[in-house]
């Protein structure tokens, strides 16, 4: 079903890029490690397994990590009154309403599909936000559900999930294995093996951040538009932005592995390189998209304005 979130065009042009270059990545490192670590059996059945775990599970999992538990209309009614109008508006399956205990301010949406979706928002958002805002926020998470890009993010995510569980399993299986004669051979397929699961984890890093960056944009355009309040996203934005910042690095460590998914990314106060291999485009970018989007939104609503 096609919800009236405005589609675009960009967007799905990168995810199918961004699928197919990925896919020909793990076919070519499914081969090498067959190569390897000589046996195709192992290889695909930890392959088969995660990916399972990821596609399946991922909402779960996601919640889970992040403290979600999953809330009924009686417990939180307000919320739900936003998720169901804005769900009404788009056109749209109601996704599963989820509240996080952290008080780091954040929302997050993850699921396979429209059908099989959560929405998730910090007990630190609900706090901190207008009902205007928490709107502009939610509008921007169901998008990413409604565009199905958290579903591509989810599956692309994979590659580098099965290069870290390689990694582990060669580096335990060379503590468990047994020494003499094989230890050089051993050492060397160890070497091989860790140096091709690195070398596919930065690839699919740098995949993963250039869809991230725009997806986020398309869900700030997306959402704002949907509501007709990009200004009111913009607040949203600069509220959580500039508290986030405020929060220790160290007490953002564990949030950090799933910045992907977030409204924004979890970074102290001095982010350092890491901000250039963030999963978001700058504040100031984002801003400015919705700045105009706010213009073009005035000009249009303005009576006897020439066309």
């Amino acid at each position: 079903m096609q919800s009236r979130f405005r589609s675009d065009r960009r967007l799905t042009v990168r995810m199918g890029v961004t699928l197919f270059l990925l896919g020909l990545l793990y076919v070519a490192f499914v081969a090498a490690l067959i190569v390897l670590l000589k046996s195709w059996v192992l290889v695909v059945v930890i392959a088969a397994a995660a990916l399972a775990a990821q596609y399946w599970f991922s909402d779960r999992i996601a919640l889970f990590a992040m403290h979600g538990t999953v809330v009924e209309p009686e417990e939180h009614p307000e919320l739900h009154a936003v998720v169901d109008r804005l769900c009404a508006l788009a056109d749209m399956p109601k996704p599963v309403v989820a509240v996080s205990s952290m008080d780091m301010p954040n929302a997050f949406a993850t699921g396979r599909n429209p059908d099989n979706a959560v929405v998730c928002v910090t007990t630190g958002l609900l706090r901190r936000l207008e009902p205007a805002e928490l709107e502009g926020v939610l509008a921007h998470e169901l998008s990413h559900v409604a565009h199905k890009d958290v579903a591509v993010i989810t599956v692309a995510s994979f590659l580098g999930v099965i290069a870290g569980l390689v990694v582990r399993f060669a580096f335990y299986s060379e503590l468990l294995g047994g020494r003499g004669r094989r230890d050089q051979n051993t050492f060397a397929v160890f070497a091989m093996v860790v140096g091709v699961s690195a070398a596919v984890y930065a690839i699919s890093f740098l995949l993963i951040r250039a869809l991230s960056r725009y997806r986020e944009l398309a869900a700030d355009r997306a959402g704002a538009l949907l509501t007709g309040r990009p200004s009111a996203l913009a607040s949203a934005l600069t509220k959580v932005t500039g508290d986030i910042a405020r929060i220790p690095s160290q007490d953002l460590r564990t949030a950090q592995a799933f910045n992907a998914f977030y409204f924004t990314p979890a970074l102290g106060s001095e982010p350092g390189i890491s901000r250039f291999f963030s999963t978001h485009p700058p504040l100031e970018q984002r801003l400015a998209q919705l700045g105009r989007i706010s213009a073009e939104l005035g000009e249009a609503a303005t009576p006897g304005k020439a066309g």
